[in-house]
């Protein structure tokens, strides 16, 4: 009983943090869930009702050992799934909360929509962009 408490705390927490906005929030999140994901196959195993897999003693009473093989090869992909993620996280230059004010003057692309490269031009607005642009290599359009 205390198990599945375990797995239903682990999993519910996990998905908490997942829906979280922070990349380390989500991060945590991952983790809680591969943890309750290990303990559920390690359930599903039979390791409390049953003798240990290698033990030498007769098949029918052993427990099964492929979930722990699955186990420990989700262990493995998912340390690397964490240490990806956290490598995004701190080369990402900014986190992604709506709520910072310092994105002013930037559209969703990053250029800067402040600057008079294109004042007095009345084509749409990636036109107009993409005429500032050429002009700055040189090009002419």
């Amino acid at each position: 009983m205390s198990l599945a408490l375990t797995i239903g705390l682990l999993i519910g927490a996990g998905v908490f943090l997942v829906l979280q906005r922070g990349m380390i929030r989500i991060i945590l999140g991952f983790v809680l869930l591969t943890h309750g994901v290990n303990l559920l196959l390690i359930a599903a195993g039979g390791t409390a009702r049953r003798v240990p897999p290698f033990d030498g003693t007769d098949a029918a009473v052993a427990a099964d050992p492929l979930p722990q093989a699955f186990v420990l090869t989700a262990i493995v992909i998912a340390f690397a799934i964490t240490v990806v993620m956290a490598t995004f996280a701190v080369v990402g230059r900014r986190d992604d909360d709506t709520e910072s004010d310092d994105t002013v003057g930037y559209d969703t692309v990053g250029y800067d929509t402040e600057s008079d490269d294109t004042a007095g031009d009345d084509r749409p607005d990636g036109a107009a962009r993409g005429a500032a642009a050429a002009s700055r290599r040189g090009e002419t359009r």
